[in-house]
């Protein structure tokens, strides 16, 4: 039932994305007096299909994983006279170019509608107080002590833990200085300070940015109350559900989640005795933990169950009122920064800043969207965003088979003044489809190597 849930939220984000993708593209052919022969969603065999009165079919096909949409172009087929002027091929390099970047653009205005509507439903987020500080490292260093709070990282402001930690995922792979703004409670003043990184978290599959600062954040003390069993695992098998407590393992105490997760993680394959509640009832199960390798090579036990994590007192938690204007703005700026953002991450993990094993494929996808669903319509809003974001910067890449690698074509044929040699395009178009190949495999790998 898991698997299949995963599968249905997987199949509805990407025909989300793929269809305001191709839609961009039909709305700026028609306009520009494209004859559209199909809009298809999916490849292969179509499904289901109908016409419109202008003679573009519309179809859903049996590979749920891309779509297009066909034009009228003398480049595949002959074209009747009496429609040459509807032919793509045919018209203006600047209105060509306008159909090829329409599809990217749809895609960014999807991000900022998405973004629109959860900063109208209002934005909220745990303010970020320093609770520990490790001894030598980055965080000591910068001289950031207990009960600070990090009022802005490089500059950049850091109301809320989603934006610091925008702000550190901006860092990673990088070597230099980063610097921190703080303050002490009940004060305005504001002191900065610095701390030196060197290649910071480049090697790390999951990277972990407080970890990685020798730091935490303040929360309350976490009891042992499960939020989510992953389906099919070892707690899944030993009855243990969503709001249980768990009280005893092995007949010890377990005041705190981390006292649970320490125990777990040292008993890989062993038998663990739970003492648990549930209803205000005690109940009893015997729970093995299943092997893993982490990331350090280090094996532990793991169980399969995500913590509920309690309430942040209410004076620890900021939000952000918003009127439907100052929404929109808010809504164009973060899909900008998320642009920039994929960019610069691009740029690092070619330049060898960032691991490889970062990129994702459709498994990832898959379990990223079902776990965003399933903790509500907001947080899989603001997932779709974030993959609309990323479709639309990927595919202006200029790199030729996608959208960014027409624009470049186009663009030299704009100032050149005529079109880049066939030969030269259909060099480009082999380099290009090995080099977007390579990547969904590599993406497939990694995929594959998290399971």
């Amino acid at each position: 039932m898991d698997l299949l849930y995963k599968i249905s939220v997987f199949l509805v984000t990407i025909a989300i994305l793929v269809a305001i993708h191709e839609y961009g593209h039909f709305w700026v052919a028609r306009r520009c007096g494209v004859r559209v022969l199909r809009f298809c969603i999916g490849f292969g065999k179509p499904l289901c299909s109908w016409t419109d009165r202008h003679g573009t079919e519309f179809s859903i096909a049996a590979i749920p994983l891309g779509g297009y949409v066909k034009m009228l172009d003398e480049r595949e087929g002959e074209v009747p006279e009496s429609q040459l002027h509807e032919a793509f091929n045919r018209k203006s390099t600047v209105q060509r170019m306008a159909v090829v970047a329409a599809g990217p653009l749809a895609n960014f205005l999807l991000a900022i509608v998405a973004y629109w509507f959860l900063f109208m439903a209002g934005e909220s987020g745990n303010v970020p107080i320093v609770d520990k500080v490790e001894p030598n490292s980055v965080a000591a260093v910068a001289g950031l002590e207990q009960g600070q709070e990090i009022v802005a990282v490089d500059g950049a402001e850091t109301p809320t833990w989603q934006a610091l930690s925008f702000r550190l995922l901006e860092r990673i792979g990088d070597t230099g200085t980063i610097r921190f703004s703080v303050r002490y409670p009940d004060s305005d003043m504001v002191y900065e300070s610095e701390g030196a990184i060197t290649s910071w978290l480049s090697d790390q599959e999951q990277p972990d940015l407080y970890g990685g600062l020798g730091m935490t954040l303040y929360t309350p003390e976490i009891p042992p109350v499960v939020g989510d069993v992953v389906g099919g695992s070892p707690a899944d098998a030993a009855g243990l559900r969503e709001g249980d407590r768990v009280l005893r393992a092995d007949g010890q105490l377990m005041p705190l989640w981390m006292n649970w997760v320490d125990y777990v993680r040292a008993r890989p394959q062993q038998a663990i005795g739970i003492e648990y509640e549930r209803e205000g009832q005690l109940r009893h199960t015997v729970i093995v933990p299943k092997l893993i390798t982490d990331q350090s090579g280090q094996e532990i036990g793991q169980v399969g169950v995500a913590v509920a994590m309690p309430d942040m007192p209410s004076e620890l938690v900021r939000r952000f009122p918003r009127g439907p204007l100052e929404a929109l703005g808010e809504g164009i700026v973060r899909t900008g920064e998320m642009s920039v953002f994929m960019l610069a991450s691009l740029k690092k993990m070619l330049m060898g800043q960032i691991s490889p094993k970062n990129l994702s494929g459709p498994i990832t996808i898959a379990n990223v969207a079902s776990d965003s669903a399933k903790y509500g319509l907001e947080a899989y809003i603001s997932f779709l965003a974030l993959l609309s974001v990323s479709l639309a910067v990927l595919n202006l890449l200029p790199i030729p088979v996608l959208d960014g690698g027409h624009l470049l074509f186009y663009t030299v044929e704009l100032l050149a003044g005529r079109p880049v040699p066939e030969k030269i395009q259909a060099l480009g178009y082999q380099l290009g489809l090995f080099l977007v190949l390579s990547l969904m495999l590599l993406a497939l790998y990694n995929d594959f190597s998290r399971l």
